[in-house]
């Protein structure tokens, strides 16, 4: 098997040359890279990566811990961290905490035990383990999707596109990378009352977590702008799931006087509302209007096509790749919050025209 001083001696450059080519650590004249890179693709030259991590205490790896892996948006999400991973150069191990705080911290423990650079981490509703094993490890870490609040300086509350620096208090910063929730959450309550709809229920996420909150936050404020009054009766748990919103959907279906629209607050739950509005023989939009927080590939493809909020998905898993490559090049640096704008897909199920 060559190694790096045959790729030298062939390109005729010093073995210091070479791994300055292959690790990217200092500029080089363009001929001699080329000649580099020659000799080791003529060679058939592959670095010994378990040899450059002892020597540089990196093995250019990242751990992923998402929950629901199966769930179309944390897919996208996926994809988008793997491939910017892949373009830095990183390799990834990925592991499902299945939204348990206890299975949590243990395949975040595994993570860390296989030596990964930095993780990348949704947090359940519960995540007060992980923060105590990450901050107590110093495990260079991103919270994505999910945030949360006082984590040395991460700002849960930052506005949509914008990046919130903030002092880090504590000996351990996390940044974090997410979806703007609130303001989208109450286009899709000002929409549907603006189409004439008074009870407009919504079917929540699993309480705990900072995305149930904070659509919670949004659908209140839609009423406010709408000038309706809020009911505790109109707003139900599915509990970021199909077979909770079924159940859930049901519950408001039962009501004395049932909503006459409703809000999913993602797309396994409205997988399980359109479930039950089909049991009870209601046809969308013509019963009951329908919108949803999460777009996915085949909403377009439903009779009547789902109005709903596209998060950008790939571009937060290629984000929280980056603000974790920042954070191992600056381990002090102030502790940030990333939010990403969504974009409302107005379609035809809130009972609007087809707007082509």
């Amino acid at each position: 098997m060559p190694t790096m001083a045959d790729v030298a001696r062939s390109a005729g450059v010093s073995v210091a040359t070479v791994s300055h080519v292959l690790n990217g650590t200092r500029p080089v004249l363009p001929h001699t890279r080329q000649a580099v890179l020659d000799a080791v693709d003529e060679l058939g030259y592959t670095p010994n990566t378990l040899a450059r991590s002892l020597v540089t205490s990196r093995t250019r790896s990242i751990g992923l811990a998402v929950s629901a892996i199966s769930n179309p948006y944390f897919t996208e999400i996926l994809q988008g961290v793997e491939a910017s991973a892949l373009e830095h150069g990183y390799s990834l191990l990925i592991a499902d905490p299945h939204d348990d705080p206890e299975h949590e911290r243990k395949v975040v423990q595994l993570l860390h035990e296989r030596r990964v650079d930095g993780m990348i981490v949704a947090p359940s509703a519960d995540p007060r383990e992980l923060v105590s094993y990450l901050g107590r490890h110093q495990v260079p870490t991103v919270f994505l999707d999910r945030v949360i609040d006082d984590v040395g300086g991460g700002v849960a509350g930052a506005r949509a596109g914008v990046t919130v620096d903030a002092p880090v208090d504590g000996p351990q910063p996390f940044d974090q990378v997410c979806a703007e929730n609130t303001e989208p959450m109450a286009g899709l309550v000002t929409h549907l009352a603006g189409l004439g709809h008074r009870r407009i229920g919504l079917v929540a996420g699993l309480p705990g977590l900072s995305t149930t909150a904070e659509r919670i936050t949004g659908y209140r404020q839609g009423l406010t702008s709408a000038r309706l009054p809020y009911d505790d009766h109109l707003v139900v748990h599915g509990d970021s799931e199909s077979a909770g919103a079924e159940r859930a959907t049901a519950a408001l279906l039962a009501l004395a006087a049932p909503p006459t629209a409703l809000v999913t607050a993602n797309n396994a739950m409205t997988i399980g509302t359109l479930r039950a509005l089909r049991r009870h023989g209601l046809s969308v939009p013509d019963d009951l209007a329908l919108c949803c927080f999460d777009d996915f590939a085949w909403a377009d493809l439903f009779s009547p096509r789902l109005t709903a909020i596209a998060q950008p998905s790939r571009e937060i898993g290629a984000q929280a790749v980056r603000v974790l490559l920042e954070r191992l090049d600056s381990p002090d640096r102030p502790a940030r919050t990333v939010r990403l704008d969504c974009t409302f897909m107005h379609r035809t199920s809130c009972g609007c025209p087809d707007p082509g």
